[in-house]
C-alpha cells in the first residue's frame, strides 16, 4: 500500500516535470516563429510539443509496468527503434495535416508537395532523435528510482533482521536475570527469611516495571540503566549481607549520556556470580561510570578470589551478549576490556561514543 501511493506521488512529479518543460519549449517555440500571442504559431507549438508531452508520460508509464523496455537491453533498444519510426511518421503527418485546417500554414502550396516537404530525412530524423532523448532521459531516471528503492528496501530488511537479532540478545538477557533473581528470593523464602524476600521483590518490581516499558531495545540515559543497576545491586546486598559492599562512582557529565539498555546490569551480575559468590567476606563490587572527551567510559570490578581463580570461571551469557549488543550499536567504534587483576579479581571496561538525546 505505502509502496503504490509512493510511486503514485512519484509518477504525479513526473508528469509534472514533463509538462512543465512541454509548456516552456512551447513558448518558446512559438516566441521564435512569430509571437506567443500569435493563433497560428500558439497552436504549432502546442500541437509539436504537446505530442511528446504525451510520448514521454506514456513511457513513463510503461517503463512502470513493464521495466524491461526501460532499460537498454537489445530487445527494448530495438522495440523502441520501431516505436520512434512510427510515432515520429505520425507525428508529422499529424502537423501536416493540421496545417489545412484553416490555419494558412501552406497557403499557395500543394499539399503533396507540402507534405514531402515535411517529411525529409532531416526532420524524421530530429523525430527519431527527440524520442530517443525521451526515452533514454526517462530510462535514466527510471533505473535511478529503481536503485533508490531496492536500497531503501535492501536497508529496511537489514534493519528489521538486525532489530529482530538485538531482540533475541535481550529475550536471552532478561528471563536470565529474571530466573537467577526468583531463584535468590525461592531460597530467602525456604530459610524462613520473609521480610528479606519482600524487599527483594520490591526492587524486582521497580526493575520490571522499567523494562516492561521499553517495546524495543533501544539506548537509554545512563541514569536509567544506573537505576536498574542500584535496584539489582540492592536485590544482591540482601542476598549476601555483609559479604558483599558496594561503591559506586559515576561522575555527573555521564549521567545524562547514552548508553545500551541492559548493558551494565549482566556485567554486574557476573562480577558477583563469578567472584564475589565465592568470597567468604570483603567481598568488593566497584562500577564507575566518566566522560573522558568524545567517549563515555565504563568500568565494573570486583576483588574475587585473591591467590585463585573461581571454581566456575568463564563469561556466560553476560559478557559474550554485552559484547555482540555493542557490536550492534556501535560497530567498530568502541572497545571492551575483560580481562583478571593481578591483585585478583575481574576487571570489565567499556569505552563507547559518548552521545545524547
Amino acid at each position: 500500500m505505502a509502496t503504490s501511493a509512493g510511486r503514485a506521488r512519484t509518477a504525479l512529479s513526473a508528469f509534472a516535470v514533463i509538462w512543465c518543460a512541454a509548456g516552456a519549449l512551447t513558448l518558446i517555440t512559438a516566441y521564435e516563429c512569430s509571437s506567443i500571442f500569435h493563433p497560428s504559431s500558439l497552436y504549432y507549438a502546442v500541437v509539436l510539443w504537446g505530442w511528446w508531452g504525451f510520448v514521454a508520460c506514456a513511457l513513463w508509464k510503461i517503463g512502470e509496468h513493464k521495466p524491461f523496455l526501460s532499460g537498454f537491453s537489445a530487445r527494448s533498444i530495438l522495440l523502441h527503434a520501431g516505436a520512434a519510426a512510427v510515432l515520429g511518421y505520425a507525428h508529422l503527418v499529424g502537423l501536416w495535416s493540421l496545417g489545412f485546417m484553416g490555419l494558412g500554414w501552406y497557403a499557395g502550396f500543394d499539399k503533396w508537395k507540402a507534405f514531402h516537404a515535411l517529411l525529409c530525412i532531416n526532420r524524421f530524423g530530429i523525430e527519431v532523435l527527440v524520442y530517443g532523448f525521451v526515452f533514454g532521459l526517462i530510462g535514466i531516471v527510471q533505473y535511478q528510482l529503481h536503485a533508490q528503492r531496492e536500497r531503501i528496501r535492501s536497508l529496511e530488511l537489514e534493519r528489521q533482521l538486525s532489530a529482530a537479532q538485538l531482540r533475541a540478545l535481550q529475550m536471552q538477557l532478561e528471563p536470565h536475570f529474571l530466573f537467577n533473581t526468583l531463584n535468590a528470593i525461592t531460597t530467602l523464602v525456604e530459610l524462613g527469611r520473609q521480610e528479606e524476600a519482600v524487599e527483594m521483590l520490591a526492587h524486582l518490581n521497580t526493575i520490571l516495571k522499567s523494562t516492561l516499558k521499553r517495546t524495543t531495545p533501544e539506548k537509554v540515559p545512563l541514569w536509567q540503566e544506573m537505576e536498574i543497576v542500584e535496584n539489582y545491586l540492592a536485590i544482591e546486598q540482601v542476598r549476601f549481607a555483609d559479604r558483599l559492599r558496594i561503591e559506586i562512582k559515576v561522575e555527573p557529565s555521564a549521567l545524562d549520556s547514552l548508553v545500551p539498555c541492559f548493558l551494565l546490569q549482566p556485567i554486574v551480575e557476573n562480577a558477583i556470580r563469578h567472584g564475589i559468590a565465592h568470597c567468604e567476606s570483603d567481598g568488593i563490587v566497584e562500577a564507575s561510570a566518566r566522560r573522558d572527551g568524545n567517549l563515555l567510559r565504563l568500568e565494573v570490578r570486583n576483588n574475587g578470589l585473591r591467590g585463585g581463580t573461581p571454581s566456575r570461571p568463564g563469561n556466560g551469557i553476560g559478557l559474550k551478549n554485552t559484547r555482540e549488543r555493542l557490536i550492534h550499536f556501535y560497530r567498530d567504534a568502541f572497545d571492551m576490556q575483560a580481562a583478571p587483576l593481578d591483585a585478583g579479581g575481574f576487571q570489565v571496561a567499556i569505552a563507547i561514543p559518548y552521545e545524547r538525546r
